[in-house]
């Protein structure tokens, strides 16, 4: 959950590598660190602190020299040890001649330190990761061989993720880098190469990337081509290229004051993108290629598991509604974090559906590895292209939400309720289980959709005014039913992430079962309250707030007169069909917690103690 930059090659590395731990900070930024090699006095200038990106740069132009065209970042989230200067990266070897950069988690890190101390070194910081650097300097020293093989000798040795980059100053033309678990992507320009967890620091220099799969090294060298091997037996591994699909104007703001809002802003485009070549109204086609190729595989499910953790698992729950309702398949949605810890029953005909923003997410991939043990068909859904989930399942499908860079997910939850629905629709009409007039409407809805979003979107300003309203409240209530009771989960989550308020999301009807216990006039209560399928019993549930004197906040239907006479506050989104109103519904809840995360001063794309890839258990 850290992010790494390196860079070797003609130019001075330090830009590089500034300018990458800032694009890298939604990976972490509780400290961040950066080591240049001095060609002029063949020396290591380090400098590392607690805090984020902008600190570092100020104290690097105070503390080192700036020049060197060769250079490692870091910036951190927090696993061993408290963010503080010294645990902060890139660590140092007691020679002083190595330097290493990491993210991931050295499980066997203590029985490997015991084991150094008691051949004489010391240790300054309660990292992993100054571990992993002295036992790559024994074993070099040891062995008296050179770098690369010490990398893959020492990564022998330990158990656990890592993704990092390595280098000696008494090789200052070459750096080793190697992943398992964690992703680590390499740019490949001309006479100049870029390591990075993802490929954001290096957009605007190259277009090709090589991606190390789990269990590889890279042998970087100056004027030399990539070497790529396995890290286990050293055979050579032909490393594939890959032209990049972002540009350097999808990774910027773009006029917005943060990351979040933008996202939420192109949620139009973003789902337009996402069903583009799949859905193809007029002739009642839908279309994904990683569904066409396995259809009898869905077909034929005996059951479909979802796992997914955070944002993600709410839109698995969204899922299991349209794929019971339209297909009629059994659906179990698992949070990935337990799946693989409770002997789960997994047979040769369930489908397992894997959901990632990221496809790093490292519980997910633990998940993925056992259903696929069992035996079960794995299909992917993810953003990443490339990533390890995608390398990992049998099949699936690209969101192409593109970059989301803000920690809190938004464009990520619509988009992949997209690809789930188009799913759910090509796999019912297959089955049968849905009439042709019904598939057809379906089709039709789901095209408008990104313009009904961009009609939600037009009531910011109205949402800016609640959110004024109750930016102080210690605690907020979100309740909804049916499809709508995943958002209510989503928009608590949501509040959570970025305001630091407490909030709970709950099905409508399950309040009277202990929550209607906290309500009162100082709670907000926010309903998701459409005209659909539960319409009159969730106004049965706003009645019940109202006897106890809670504040209502209720998303309704464009044009309802019932809830608003009942409701403090409503905000009003274009009707569609029960299934696709989750499209909708979650709008103004996302910029609800926006804004009264901005009220309250929060940072709502970096917000405390989260990371945007979560790679590690």
């Amino acid at each position: 959950m850290c992010g790494i930059v390196g860079y070797i090659g003609y130019r001075q590395a330090y830009p590089v590598v500034i300018k990458g731990l800032k694009r890298l900070e939604y990976r972490g930024y509780d400290s961040a660190g950066i080591v240049l090699y001095d060609n002029d006095n063949k020396e290591l200038k380090l400098s590392k602190t607690k805090g984020k990106v902008t600190e570092l740069e100020e104290k690097a132009k105070n503390q080192i020299s700036l020049t060197g065209n060769i250079g490692i970042g870091h910036t951190r989230w927090a696993t061993h040890g408290v963010p503080n200067d010294v645990n902060s990266h890139p660590h140092v070897s007691n020679s002083g001649n190595l330097v290493i950069v990491h993210n991931g988690i050295i499980e066997n890190y203590e029985p490997l330190k015991k084991e150094l101390l008691k051949r004489g070194y010391t240790f300054t910081s309660d990292t992993d990761t100054e571990v992993l650097v002295n036992l790559i300097e024994e074993v070099k020293k040891q062995e008296n061989i050179k770098l690369g093989k010490a990398v893959q000798i020492a990564l022998n040795q330990v158990v656990g993720a890592y993704a990092i980059a390595v280098f000696d100053k008494q090789n200052p033309d070459e750096i080793v880098a190697a992943r398992l678990g964690s992703p680590l992507a390499i740019g490949v320009g001309e006479n100049e190469f870029f390591v990075a967890s993802d490929a954001s620091p290096f957009v605007e220099y190259t277009s090709n990337a090589v991606y190390l799969e789990d269990e590889e090294m890279a042998i970087i060298t100056m004027d030399k081509p990539l070497v790529v091997r396995k890290i286990k037996d050293d055979s050579l591994v032909d490393p594939y290229m890959q032209e990049l699909q972002m540009n350097l104007e999808q990774i910027e703001k773009g006029g917005f004051d943060h990351f979040m809002l933008k996202e939420i802003y192109e949620q139009p485009n973003a789902i337009k993108d996402t069903f583009r070549g799949r859905l193809r109204v007029e002739e009642g086609i839908v279309k994904i290629s990683g569904v066409e190729d396995n259809l009898q595989k869905f077909i034929n499910a005996n059951r479909i598991l979802i796992i997914a953790c955070g944002t993600s698992w709410h839109a698995g729950l969204v899922a299991e509604y349209i794929f019971e309702d339209l297909a009629r398949i059994p659906v179990e949605v698992e949070y990935a974090s337990e799946f693989r810890y409770r002997h789960p029953v997994i047979r040769r005909d369930d489908v397992v559906i894997a959901i990632s923003q990221s496809g790093e997410t490292a519980d997910t991939l633990a998940a993925i590895k056992l259903a696929k043990e069992h035996g079960a068909f794995v299909f992917g859904v993810c953003n990443v292209v490339g990533s390890s989930i995608s390398r990992e399942t049998h099949s699936g499908a690209y969101t192409h939400a593109g970059p989301e860079i803000g920690v809190a997910s938004t464009k990520a939850f619509t988009t992949q309720i997209t690809v789930l629905t188009l799913m759910a629709l090509r796999i019912a009409r297959a089955k049968g289980t849905m009439a042709r007039a019904d598939y057809f409407r379906y089709l039709q809805e789901l095209e408008l959709i990104p313009q009904l979003v961009e009609q939600a979107l037009q009531n910011n300003l109205q949402v800016q005014s609640i959110a004024s309203i109750y930016k102080d409240a210690p605690n907020c209530l979100y309740l909804g039913r049916g499809y709508n009771f995943p958002v209510a989960l989503e928009g608590a989550l949501k509040l959570k992430e970025i305001s630091y308020i407490h909030a709970e999301g709950y099905p409508a009807a399950e309040m009277k079962h202990g929550p209607i216990a906290l309500i009162d006039d100082k709670m907000p209560v926010v309903i998701i309250a459409p005209k659909q399928e539960h319409y009159d019993k969730i106004v049965s549930n706003i009645q019940e707030i109202k006897a106890r004197s809670g504040k209502i906040i209720a998303v309704v239907t464009k044009g309802d007169t019932q809830v608003k006479s009942l409701a403090d506050h409503i905000i009003e989104i274009p009707e569609t069909s029960d299934a696709l109103s989750p499209l909708i519904s979650t709008i103004p809840l996302q910029l609800l917690s926006y804004h009264i995360a901005v009220m309250r001063g929060c940072n709502v794309d970096q917000p405390r103690n989260l990371a945007k890839s979560v790679t590690v258990e």
